[in-house]
């Protein structure tokens, strides 16, 4: 009796799992923050070809479904995978390849670090970034002399950490033929008392980024899978690329195929005539991992270098106003080719007379279109009425939290009590606006997600300063950072249907969290680890 009371409960147990659903994966026991239109929390999901086909209780996917893979979260924190809505993803990896002078606090230590990588790794063109003169004790920019008397031979090119300046030897000088009589237009080259310093301002830097030796295919590929590992260790699984080439973009497209780079890349083209030429007559492309439909534009400089274009003088330097970088007429002419093409528009403004006239373009040259979300990249300063221009469902405004507790400590002598207040003013743009696209614009600033996080809604350093926050007001809820960082960062990129919230049919790109992003002290946020990071269902 007892073995036909087992067989009974046997037979019973198996017609229970043969009526549940086979999926690939399922997650319990979690906190899920979904960001869907409610901003639910829920339990579980089940994941099947990439795809999440259901959200719930633990005990309803349990009930309903099976899968060779589960996964029991343990109350851990679950997010939609992070999307970077502006950074250079290709660029951080050649970095790998480079001098690294980021954080470098004087012009002793960049000169300690050239030295010490040119020792160990030789190469015929010194290559480096991340320089900063304002975090130096003398904020004045560098000379080239001492890079003169060490390397009189081979070329050294050091860019500023915005990418706006960039520090040269006479040898980089002499084989990019600059010399104290070049003249080119929107940008400036420095010199004092009549010779070079060796200082660059935005255009003058591409006669020199010009001459640069090409990295090899292998190295291109090395620096893509590279950048891979750092941002998704990081829990990102979509970056937009802020100005790609063609031939970058291909590779990047190849390695996608091929499945060697799960990273999804939304790619914004660089504005030069080869690349306009071939995207905007071969229209948008579009693969689950690819996304070209957009043209990356420069309006102006970086207010850092004092290269933003500024309606009135620079509060620290007397009739100086910065300049835009790109002719007017040529801009608008842009402009409307890229509008012809169907095509997205993403422009880098920075100063607030360089916002103005983005903006004005863009009202002028979208009247009676509609769903275009055309982009403003940084809208880091503006004055007047000019965030009106952001009521238009048309522009939408992307945004780097980190600059603004990055140039806090500079920003008010370049722009002075009353401009500052329009200044990083990430919550009056996200309440005309309706949306705010979140990035880091790395490797200006570091990768890491939480580091976005925590300085869009503390406005504080990691050293928590300043106390009570720098223009507080200006600060975003977690909630919209959230929302900002993944699904208003997908909206930005058309992707909104198939990515940043975790909803049946999108991606199965997720991230779990050992802490609770949304919960805990927000001091803790900068220091939140991603156990694993999904895309397509796939552990990275």
């Amino acid at each position: 009796m007892k073995i036909n009371q087992f067989l009974i409960l046997f037979l019973i147990l198996s017609a229970c799992t043969s009526n549940k659903t086979e999926v690939d994966t399922i997650v319990t026991n979690a906190t899920i923050y979904t960001v869907n239109s409610q901003f639910e929390t829920v339990e579980a999901f089940a994941i099947k070809d990439g795809k999440f086909v259901e959200v719930g209780t633990t005990s309803y996917i349990q009930k309903k479904y099976q899968a060779a893979n589960t996964i029991d979260a343990k109350g851990q924190t679950i997010l939609p995978g992070f999307i970077d809505a502006h950074c250079h993803f290709y660029g951080l990896g050649l970095n790998q390849l480079r001098v690294n002078l980021v954080g470098t606090t004087s012009f002793d230590e960049v000169m300690k670090s050239v030295i010490d990588f040119q020792n160990e790794k030789p190469t015929n063109f010194i290559i480096g970034r991340g320089w900063d003169q304002n975090d130096w004790e003398d904020k004045t920019y560098p000379n080239k002399a001492l890079l003169d008397k060490l390397y009189p031979d081979t070329p050294v090119a050091l860019t500023r950490i915005d990418g706006h300046a960039m520090l040269c030897n006479q040898a980089a000088l002499d084989l990019a033929k600059i010399d104290k009589n070049t003249v080119v237009e929107g940008g400036e080259i420095l010199k004092e008392n009549g010779e070079l310093t060796g200082i660059l301002i935005d255009n003058p830097m591409e006669l020199v980024e010009a001459v640069f030796p090409e990295p090899t295919k292998q190295q291109q590929i090395d620096a893509l899978l590279e950048a891979h590992t750092i941002c998704t260790d990081l829990g990102l699984t979509t970056v937009s690329d802020a100005g790609l080439d063609r031939q970058v973009i291909q590779l990047i497209d190849s390695l996608q195929q091929a499945g060697k780079l799960d990273m999804r890349v939304y790619a914004m083209i660089s504005n030069r005539t080869e690349n306009l030429d071939y995207y905007l007559s071969k229209g948008k492309i579009k693969t689950d991992r690819l996304n070209v439909q957009s043209v990356k534009v420069y309006a102006d400089g970086a207010l850092g270098s004092r290269g933003a274009a500024l309606k009135q003088e620079y509060s620290d330097q007397h009739n100086h106003f910065g300049a835009l970088v790109i002719g007017t007429k040529e801009y608008i002419d842009l402009a409307e080719r890229i509008s012809q093409a169907g095509y997205q528009m993403n422009t880098h403004a920075i100063g607030d007379s360089a916002n103005r006239f983005v903006l004005q373009t863009y009202e002028k040259t979208l009247k009676g279109k509609s769903n275009s979300r055309w982009r403003v990249e940084h809208a880091q300063v503006i004055t007047d009425n000019d965030f009106d221009y952001f009521k238009n469902e048309n522009i939408i405004p992307s945004i780097q939290p980190t600059h603004a507790t990055s140039d806090m400590y500079w920003a008010e002598d370049r722009l002075g009590k009353d401009r500052i207040k329009g200044a990083y003013a990430y919550k009056t743009l996200l309440e005309k606006s309706g949306k705010v696209a979140l990035g880091t614009d790395f490797p200006v600033e570091h990768v890491s997600p939480f580091l976005t996080f925590y300085a869009a809604v503390s406005r504080q350093d990691t050293k928590q300063y300043p106390e009570g926050g720098f223009n507080k007001e200006e600060g975003l809820t977690r909630e919209e950072t959230l929302k900002g960082m993944t699904i208003w960062a997908a909206y930005a990129n058309f992707e909104e249907q198939e990515k940043g919230s975790i909803e049946v049919g999108k991606f199965a790109d997720f991230i779990i969290l050992d802490k609770d992003i949304m919960t805990v002290d927000l001091k803790e946020i900068p220091n939140i680890k991603v156990n694993q990071t999904f895309i397509n269902g796939v552990a990275q």
